[in-house]
C-alpha cells in the first residue's frame, strides 16, 4: 500500500518517518519529497507498507497525530496523473 502522508514537519528525516510507521508493520520504504533546487524537505512524503492491512492500521492510527510538532494528514496514496509536457517560453527556442 502506497500512503501518502501531508504537514510533516520540514525538520523530519526519512529515517524518522520510518520509524513511526514501522511500529505499525513492516515497511518497504518511507520518503520525503524535497526540492530539486534547495534540497529542502517540501512537506510531505510517501511511505510504502506491503499488507494493506498493516497499511490501514498506520493510516487509522496516524492521521491527526501530532509528530515533530506537526499534525500529519496520512491518506491512501492516489495514482498519479499524467500531465502534457512543458513547453519552454524561453528566447532560445525556435518552432
Amino acid at each position: 500500500m502506497n500512503i501518502f502522508v501531508s504537514n510533516i514537519n520540514y525538520r523530519t528525516q526519512n529515517e524518522s518517518l520510518f520509524q513511526l510507521f514501522a511500529s505499525y508493520g513492516e515497511v518497504s520504504s518511507a520518503h520525503i519529497v524535497t526540492d530539486r533546487e534547495t534540497g529542502r524537505s517540501r512537506g510531505f512524503g510517501f511511505v510504502e507498507m506491503p499488507d494493506d492491512a498493516e497499511g490501514q492500521a498506520a493510516i487509522d492510527a496516524l492521521n491527526g497525530k501530532e509528530f515533530e510538532g506537526m499534525e500529519l494528514r496520512v491518506n491512501v496514496a492516489r495514482p498519479r496523473e499524467e500531465r502534457a509536457p512543458r513547453r519552454s517560453f524561453s528566447r532560445n527556442n525556435r518552432y
